[in-house]
């Protein structure tokens, strides 16, 4: 899991439903940056999602950045075109980026698999944990936070208790 950031991706630009092209390197103020391989359609992604924007917003004085990245095929998937994405962002007020990814090659690079799926970096933009939000679909039933472990054990100068987990989702609906 020592895996650099800028070794897996390559410079480019990202549209942002905010209007605004984003690179990586724009996230480079954030100690801790999670990228989330996300969508609108995904009924796992939609399960998760309440707990997504609560977690971007308890971490974001404290130095985590979330960027949701929607790398699905639009034209075969058209409730994850830009212009819906947009409006689902602008419907719940996401408290992160999110951005489109329509070559997929931030996908390809990271060797994202579901939605949703998160890789967070530390400050050196290595990556320290992959894999579930948590351990279950209904926020019920959740008996480990895998990624509000590792950003707390992160924050503190730790190490993550988990570093992997199985991802559990959709697909990414691949060109």
């Amino acid at each position: 899991m020592s895996i650099a950031l800028g070794t897996v991706t390559p410079s480019f630009k990202l549209p942002g439903v905010d209007g605004s092209d984003h690179a990586l390197g724009d996230f480079s103020d954030a100690k801790l940056l999670a990228l989330v391989q996300y969508c609108n359609h995904c009924p796992y992604v939609l399960a998760w999602e309440d707990r997504l924007i609560k977690l971007a917003r308890d971490y974001a004085d404290r130095g985590l950045r979330v960027v949701a990245v929607n790398s699905n095929d639009a034209a075969r998937y058209l409730e994850d075109s830009f212009e819906r994405m947009k409006e689902r962002a602008e419907q719940l007020d996401f408290p992160f980026d999110y951005l489109f990814d329509a070559s997929q090659s931030l996908a390809r690079a990271l060797g994202a698999e579901r939605t949703p799926e998160v890789f967070l970096f530390d400050e050196q933009r290595r990556l320290r944990y992959h894999g579930a939000i948590d351990d279950s679909r209904d926020e019920n039933a959740v008996s480990r936070s895998y990624l509000r472990e590792a950003i707390d054990a992160l924050l503190a100068g730790e190490e993550p208790p988990v570093t992997e987990t199985e991802s559990v989702g959709c697909t990414v609906k691949w060109k």
